[in-house]
């Protein structure tokens, strides 16, 4: 979570201070920084050890339940749901954002900073959102996640000034939080904890396969000067997974 704050800072700032470090190659030297900072996390990356699993010392309970019976749970289908819609339109809009930005006269520092609260947005509930899944429930945190993505683009529908852009990006960042997070949790309640790493990278697996095309959606979805067509896509999937989040209802039956 720190990781992520501290990105949120470094990252638009470095794009700040380097786009225009080679004259005649806009963004080259954000490129190189960026990849600067990759090659800096591969030392941290390969000093890391797994830590060693302790015996439970009943070999009999390690089994859990089949990865065939997880996926055919009704509410771990609702968490992936939640988890790919969550993901996916938070890249969507992400990635679509900057343009638009551009497209309608703002600076690129603007939109650098612009993405710089959305990722601060994006981590920085996380301090309070185990508590808020404690105390309200899994299912109504991941909903008022989709609802505040759905928020957000009303906002971005509603203008095109810097405060509506930065304003949808910071509520599209809080809703990726609590919409995505909710789900994860959504899904450790349908697995034993021997079972546990199956379906956790199975939900990972399906929602991040999903990046590619979102990513690259808002180079044709994108109208500019405009970008409502990306923004209002947003207040149509997620309601898949709205409904049966709201109505509370234990679609995880199965023993663990």
């Amino acid at each position: 979570m720190v990781g992520g704050l501290v990105a949120a800072v470094i990252g638009p700032q470095l794009v700040i201070w380097t786009r225009e470090a080679f004259p005649g190659h806009a963004f080259a030297g954000s490129f190189l920084s960026q990849a600067a900072l990759a090659a800096l996390a591969i030392p941290i990356l390969l000093s890391l050890r797994r830590p060693r699993l302790a015996a439970t010392g009943h070999p009999e309970s390690a089994v859990g339940r089949t990865l065939w019976e997880i996926l055919r749970s009704p509410r771990y289908l609702l968490a992936v749901a939640t988890g790919v819609v969550s993901y996916g339109l938070m890249t969507f809009v992400m990635t679509a954002a900057p343009m638009a930005m551009v497209g309608h006269g703002h600076s690129v520092d603007s939109a650098a900073l612009g993405i710089q609260w959305h990722v601060l947005s994006m981590f920085g509930p996380s301090f309070v959102t185990g508590r808020l899944m404690t105390r309200f429930g899994k299912e109504r945190v991941a909903a008022v996640g989709l609802v505040l993505i759905g928020a957000s683009a009303l906002i971005a529908l509603g203008g095109s000034d810097i405060a509506h852009f930065w304003g949808a990006l910071i509520l599209l960042g809080v809703g990726w939080n609590f919409g995505f997070i909710g789900a994860t949790a959504m899904v450790a309640d349908c697995h034993s904890r021997p079972s546990a790493a199956r379906p956790r990278a199975r939900t990972t697996s399906w929602s991040l396969a999903r990046l590619p095309a979102h990513r690259s959606s808002p180079d044709r979805s994108c109208t500019v000067p405009g970008g409502r067509r990306s923004t209002g896509l947003c207040c149509r999937p997620r309601l898949s997974s709205l409904f049966p989040l709201c109505g509370g209802q234990p679609l995880c039956l199965e023993p663990h």
